[in-house]
């Protein structure tokens, strides 16, 4: 059924300019299937985003915004009140997503091992390490791994002093080990991708800059552990209340036996969108191309409330 479908994209968050790229892909896929479309870019002038809608009225909104304002629950808290059914998830667990450790928590609940960690305020910094180097400090909410520092044995002790993310950090044990991530479609896990990379962690830089990382799919792991990263992804993606798709990070520790090197990161609703995306890509995998996962997002686009 063809629609009349506005897309979102840009945004106000640090995570712009991927935004752009997942929208444009997005558009471009939605064309070809032969939808009435109009983009728009969000700013923070909430009343040219209501006035757009007013105007085009359309069918459905997709979201292809990324971060902050776009990801947190804040547009869809305006599409709700506005009635627009949209793609992705509700207010709630959108929300909940963004905010680490409030998804730390929910899916330590679900029974997912999730590094050691605990919230530390920026005024608290100078007294010390939170915890034993090496440890991992993140902002509380940003996407992208926007801001995520690792804090090694010769790290300067004032680790803390640019920070610029807010008055609290998450401050996790650094695991170390393998990089995984699992895409979740609906009710079902689609693969697990491990990725490779050089450093110390998968940064933004990894990966959005070309030939900085490797996506090994499906991931050479034994078949437990791939089990157990499925079964994790798809756990996370039900106890927040996620709709549509999202993608949950890993570390896997192999020096441990079976699946207990196994640990919860973070979960996205809202990936990276482009054909060679991971979601997309581990969605290929299985015969559902690019253009197929967008109608199928379509398909499924509601008001949550």
């Amino acid at each position: 059924m063809k629609r009349r479908i506005l897309v979102l994209m840009g945004g106000v968050s640090r995570e712009r300019d991927v935004s752009l790229v997942s929208g444009a892909a997005v558009c471009e896929a939605l064309v070809a299937a032969g939808h009435e479309l109009r983009s728009f870019d969000v700013s923070r002038d909430v009343g040219a985003l209501v006035r757009e809608i007013e105007s085009y009225a359309p069918e459905i909104v997709f979201n292809s915004l990324h971060g902050r304002y776009g990801e947190d629950g804040c547009i869809q808290g305006v599409l709700e009140l506005m009635g627009v059914a949209y793609t992705h998830s509700g207010v709630r667990a959108s929300a909940i997503a963004m905010d680490k450790p409030t998804t730390k928590r929910a899916v330590e609940q679900a029974g997912l091992r999730t590094p050691r960690g605990k919230v530390v305020r920026r005024e608290d910094f100078a007294h010390g390490d939170p915890l034993p180097r090496p440890f991992i400090v993140k902002p509380v909410a940003e996407g992208s791994t926007i801001g995520i520092r690792v804090v090694g044995e010769g790290a300067n002790r004032s680790w803390g002093d640019d920070w610029n993310f807010g008055e609290t950090a998450l401050v996790e044990e650094y695991i170390r080990g393998r990089e995984l991530t699992v895409g979740i479609m609906g009710e079902r896990a689609l693969a697990v991708t491990e990725i490779k990379f050089t450093g110390d962690m998968f940064d933004y830089t990894a990966k959005y800059t070309a030939g900085h990382a490797e996506h090994v799919l499906p991931a050479p792991l034994p078949q437990p552990v791939y089990d157990a990263a499925m079964d994790a992804a798809l756990t996370a993606h039900r106890v927040l209340g996620c709709a549509g798709i999202s993608r949950s990070d890993f570390r896997y520790d192999d020096r441990r036996p079976g699946a207990d090197g196994l640990y919860f990161l973070e979960i996205n609703t809202q990936p990276g969108f482009t054909p060679l995306s991971l979601v997309p890509e581990q969605a290929r995998h299985l015969g559902i191309e690019f253009g197929q996962l967008c109608e199928w997002l379509v398909e499924r686009a509601q008001c949550h409330a």
